[in-house]
């Protein structure tokens, strides 16, 4: 099996030896062949956008492995939503995914099971946010607040006669500020 290996740490000071050591030797022990290794170095977690981790997602893409293997998931994703969505991916590419520390390999019925649970937790958490903001809309609305472009101050008279005039929808809109479509909308109500 070809192994991508991902390691990350936050500050130019620290080192990824420990991490690159372990990965390395379970690569040993399980008889992985390694691709290549992927390694920021001095970049934040919270960031999604990494190089070392932009390239290996596209090089997932390639097929150019059959696994990812990481130290720790936090060295590698922040979020949950971040990294289901990384293992969901990788699910779809058939690329297994290993972290050493929380002994979980999706390439097993455990690994799978607990990015089941992971992905429900995400699918949880993503609904609370939607309840949440439903809920904040409703309550907004409820104090008089309105959502959406302000309403468009129409002289329909006006915009009939210029119609009739013969102007196109179009040098109306350009001729009051208003748009093609409120234009066309307020003539042929």
């Amino acid at each position: 099996m070809k192994a991508a290996i991902y390691t990350r740490v936050s500050t130019a000071d620290q080192n990824v030896h420990m991490q690159l050591d372990e990965i390395r030797a379970y690569c040993l022990r399980r008889g992985f062949e390694v691709a290549e290794e992927y390694i920021d170095q001095g970049v934040s977690g919270s960031r999604e956008s990494r190089p070392a981790l932009n390239r290996l997602l596209a090089d997932a893409r390639r097929r150019r492995f059959d696994a990812v293997l990481v130290y720790r998931y936090d060295r590698f994703a922040r979020s949950l939503r971040q990294l289901v969505s990384a293992l969901a991916e990788f699910d779809s590419l058939g690329i297994h995914f290993i972290s050493l520390h929380e002994s979980v390999d999706t390439s097993t019925p455990s690994g799978r099971l607990v990015f089941a649970i992971f992905a429900s937790i995400a699918e949880f958490e993503r609904s609370l946010i939607t309840e949440r903001v439903k809920s904040g809309q409703a309550a907004a609305k409820r104090r008089g607040v309105r959502f959406g472009r302000p309403r468009a101050d129409v002289d329909t008279e006006k915009l009939a006669e210029l119609r009739r005039q013969g102007i196109s929808y179009a040098n109306i809109a350009k001729e009051t500020g208003l748009s093609v479509g409120t234009v066309f909308r307020a003539v042929d109500s």
